[in-house]
């Protein structure tokens, strides 16, 4: 039985924000990285991929939730890109899940990619996204705001309707109007063999996008518009976020 494992981006330096790694922010009785990677485990990932870079001494000492590894990336200050690929790599050449014997391990599910830094991302979405995914496929969390990038091309797995799991793809025009306007943004899980493509393809603070743009007939976006708008922490007017 493969099991999802996710990739947690946490290795910026949080420069445009000037208080430091944005992942060792205070938030919830721990900090953004502990939570976010709690989260992760709760919504239904078997094993956590925190990929760190700046402070990487000070990121190793905090405190993470079992179930976390540490991967380091040197090569963090090129942009995004290569922290996504180092940690895409970390968990298809991983062995195993969790210490186990290998059958279902790290790098033969699908792979969920989550931004530290996203404070609205929750267990209850992350286990929506993961209900949804099928094989061979991408699924992408969506928002009706700037918070993701606007193409065509993408098609709504699932209506996001409480309780309700839909599969496929599903219309969401019923619940939320102007499809329009949804725009992929994160987190995003992958099929194994997509994760790899992307990775190999990654550069600077792109991370998947190039792929997911040239591929957007594989791309199912989730409405997840009624819970987040998805929104981050990019600068000191984005703080308010760590009080919600």
């Amino acid at each position: 039985m493969t099991q999802t494992v996710a990739v947690l981006l946490a290795a910026g330096a949080g420069t445009r924000l000037g208080l430091g790694p944005k992942a060792l922010l205070p938030f919830r009785g721990t900090t953004l990285v502990g939570h976010a990677a709690a989260e992760l485990l709760r919504g239904g990932c078997a094993e956590v991929f925190v990929v760190v870079g700046a402070g990487a001494t000070q990121m190793r000492a905090t405190p993470l939730p079992p179930g976390c590894r540490i991967v380091e990336n040197p090569r963090w200050e090129e942009g995004m890109g290569t922290s996504f690929a180092a940690g895409i790599t970390a968990v298809l050449s991983s062995s195993c899940t969790n210490g186990s014997d290998g059958a279902g391990g790290a790098g033969s599910g699908p792979i969920l990619v989550a931004l530290v830094d996203q404070p609205g991302m929750n267990f209850g979405l992350i286990q929506i996204l993961l209900a949804l995914h099928r094989p061979g496929r991408i699924t992408a969390a969506g928002y009706r705001s700037t918070s993701g990038v606007e193409e065509s091309g993408t098609q709504d797995a699932g209506s996001m309707t409480a309780g309700v799991e839909r599969s496929g793809t599903a219309d969401a025009t019923s619940a939320v109007p102007d499809r329009s306007k949804l725009r992929r943004g994160n987190p995003v899980v992958f099929s194994p063999e997509h994760a790899s493509a992307a990775a190999a393809v990654a550069t600077g603070d792109s991370g998947a996008r190039a792929y997911l743009a040239a591929h957007p007939e594989l791309v199912d976006v989730v409405d997840f518009s009624p819970y987040t708008d998805g929104s981050d922490i990019d600068t000191p007017a984005d703080l308010h976020l760590l009080e919600q």
